[in-house]
């Protein structure tokens, strides 16, 4: 994983739907079955901003834009189907969204804006990973073992993670979406 380098009075966040349970556990384990050796230290999640190395200073403007940007986003429905990769641009496995991608991507665009702007190595997509880095043969089995794979779920909040000097990102705080409720 590509991790922005963080100095002394910094803290490295990631902004991230986070996907449920009874799914996240099995996307968890999917992605530990495949020998990934991140799926215990990073939660099943739909990024919406990466890692972020942002002064300690600034955290209380981070989550006050945070705060107005969820506020000003009504809950959503996503839908995740079936496995796609990134290969061969990048070697990772994911679970798709059928629907719920475009609200995922203004939610992204919103939140990549003021005290979180910044460019983007490759296009937004979003995605839940369940293999990266790993081998060419544990990449093909996670897309064979995921492809039947299905979840819908409700997103109500979008949640801040940190990043622990241990390796292990940690939630730290959900921003509740408003605007209308789901029907």
């Amino acid at each position: 994983m590509n991790l922005p380098p963080r100095g002394p009075a910094q803290v490295r966040i990631g902004i991230a739907v986070a996907v449920p349970e009874p799914y996240a556990s099995r996307l968890q384990q999917a992605r530990a079955d495949v020998g990934d050796p991140l799926a215990e230290a990073i939660p099943p999640h739909i990024t919406v901003v990466g890692p972020t190395v942002v002064d300690d200073s600034v955290m209380p403007a981070v989550s006050e834009h945070l705060e107005k940007v969820a506020a000003e986003t009504p809950p959503f429905r996503v839908h995740l189907r079936g496995t796609a990769t990134f290969r061969p641009i990048s070697p990772v496995v994911f679970v798709a969204l059928a629907e719920g991608i475009a609200e995922c991507e203004l939610l992204e665009e919103q939140a990549r804006s003021g005290v979180l702007a910044q460019e983007l190595r490759f296009n937004y997509h979003p995605h839940v990973t369940v293999a990266h880095e790993v081998p060419d043969e544990a990449l093909d089995r996670a897309f064979a073992e995921m492809s039947d794979f299905e979840a819908v779920f409700d997103v109500a909040s979008v949640w801040m993670y940190e990043h622990g000097d241990d390796g292990v990102w940690r939630p730290r705080r959900s921003f509740a979406l408003g605007g209308a409720s789901l029907d």
